[in-house]
């Protein structure tokens, strides 16, 4: 069987690829265990500087949870360690880069939020989905620190999805690209990075994260209570059944 999360050396940069593109490489629970064993691997591996998170194929760096199986599951609140946050629930001290060549959908969009740097192509799209399938998005409460308010609802409360272009104009995006120039330029950034001074790396990596967690652990358990009646809600597990169902969903608002 084809391995689903890939883990490849290209010098001191270490590519995690989900490799799932018939599923829009969706997080389903082989996926997860996987990107946790990447994860862990990236940080013990001496010869690794630098992490490239990306997804196979053009049409999706990931559409998040996988809504079949979430429906199949019944899954409520997901736990924490659903999958690896980067400075959130796993401390990965070198840095991390999102090349994202297509959907960033929900947990794809947490995905790419939590790598210190994204790079994305030009037919990139961003989107918090969940409000389109009644789910809780508490992994989303750092945005305020990267875009401002209103964009912030408006990603949060519309859940369409916005252009690499504008992803870009709002701060989200380091750097947008042609799509055949993703891997390249991404590789090229990464080897800047590896080339730097590592200590003065993950010291500057550190900084931002404690000016960060001044206010963020706060925001964090506000956002979990705050979206814990929305995960145990009916319309929670209607979401993922209509979209497996291949139907439109029928909400109750409750």
């Amino acid at each position: 069987m084809a391995e689903v999360v890939t883990y490849e050396l290209e010098g001191p940069v270490a590519w995690v690829t989900i490799r799932r593109p018939e599923k829009r490489n969706a997080l389903n629970a082989e996926v997860r265990s996987k990107l946790w064993e990447a994860t862990h691997r990236f940080n013990a591996d001496a010869q690794a500087k630098v992490l490239v998170l990306t997804g196979e194929g053009t049409k999706a760096f990931s559409a998040g949870a996988d809504l079949q199986e979430m429906a199949a599951t019944q899954m409520v609140v997901p736990p924490l360690d659903f999958f690896p946050m980067f400075g959130r629930n796993v401390e990965v001290p070198k840095p991390t880069i999102a090349a994202v060549n297509g959907a960033a959908m929900a947990g794809g969009f947490a995905l790419a939020q939590y790598c210190d740097l994204c790079i994305a192509s030009t037919t990139a799209s961003f989107a918090i989905s969940e409000v389109t399938v009644g789910r809780g998005a508490p992994w989303a409460a750092p945005l305020l620190q990267l875009v401002p308010r209103r964009i912030a609802l408006e990603l949060l409360l519309l859940g369409r999805p916005m252009s690499a272009a504008r992803a870009y104009d709002v701060g989200l995006v380091n750097e947008v690209v042609e799509p055949g120039q993703l891997v390249e330029r991404t590789q090229a950034v990464a080897l800047q990075l590896a080339g730097n001074a590592p200590l003065s790396v993950q010291a500057g990596k550190a900084m931002v994260a404690a000016l960060d967690d001044t206010s963020s652990a706060a925001a964090f358990e506000l956002a979990e209570a705050l979206w814990d009646p929305v995960y145990r809600s009916s319309d929670a597990q209607e979401g993922p059944r209509a979209f497996a169902e291949q139907r439109a969903p029928r909400w109750s608002g409750r």
